[in-house]
């Protein structure tokens, strides 16, 4: 299998690439949209700044050939700031994001701690495969300041309590995003890369 995990200077690409590999699916760590198009599997990871992600993605004109892979069907998975990009727009500094999920990513509301940071738990919303064999309420692990709103309320695979409910699993056919990281959050957190990568298996 090939699987990509996208370097665009903006991901905690090791801990990724530890738990695929904790998995038995070595990765291939690029920048190159070159390899993309014969992956059978895609993450886009994400900490810092949405706006400079977006600056790097295009830098590296990336942004076309994430858009194209994911339009082809085949698994792709965004984490953290790797769910706020798919949407429209996010709040910090107006910036556009990648358009694939109407929506826009906006600031945890005022009076919370910022950033949310630490244990929280998830209500699944979804029967998708990306879920299966995970406990209903399972703990995951956060470190976020901004939230993805979508608009398509159908592909809220799960949902978590801060302050107020937010979107903390975008799940819809072969898009798969989520709020946590999984690489960070124990045996759930691997048990949700084997699926991911269960869904590029079975295609």
């Amino acid at each position: 299998m090939k699987l990509v995990v996208i370097d665009y200077d903006s991901g905690n690409l090791r801990s990724v690439s530890r738990a695929l590999e904790s998995q038995g699916v070595n990765p291939l760590v690029t920048g190159d949209a070159a390899e993309f198009d014969d992956a059978d599997a895609m993450i886009l990871p994400g900490v810092g700044s949405g706006p400079a992600a977006m600056n790097a993605l295009n830098q590296r004109k990336l942004v076309g050939s994430i858009r194209d892979y994911i339009a082809s069907g085949k698994p792709f998975l965004g984490v953290c700031l790797g769910l706020q990009l798919l949407m429209d727009r996010t709040e910090e500094g107006d910036a556009p994001c990648l358009g694939l999920v109407q929506g826009e990513a906006k600031l945890l509301p005022p009076g919370l701690k910022v950033p949310h940071m630490g244990w929280n738990s998830v209500k699944f919303n979804s029967q998708h495969p990306v879920l299966a064999g995970i406990p209903q309420d399972s703990f995951f692990y956060f470190v976020h300041s901004y939230y993805a709103a979508p608009v398509d309320l159908e592909g809220v695979g799960g949902t978590t309590e801060y302050g107020i409910p937010f979107c903390s699993i975008y799940a819809k056919d072969n898009l798969v995003a989520t709020q946590f990281h999984p690489e960070k959050s124990g045996p759930v957190g691997l048990r949700f890369y084997k699926n991911f990568i269960g869904m590029a298996s079975t295609r």
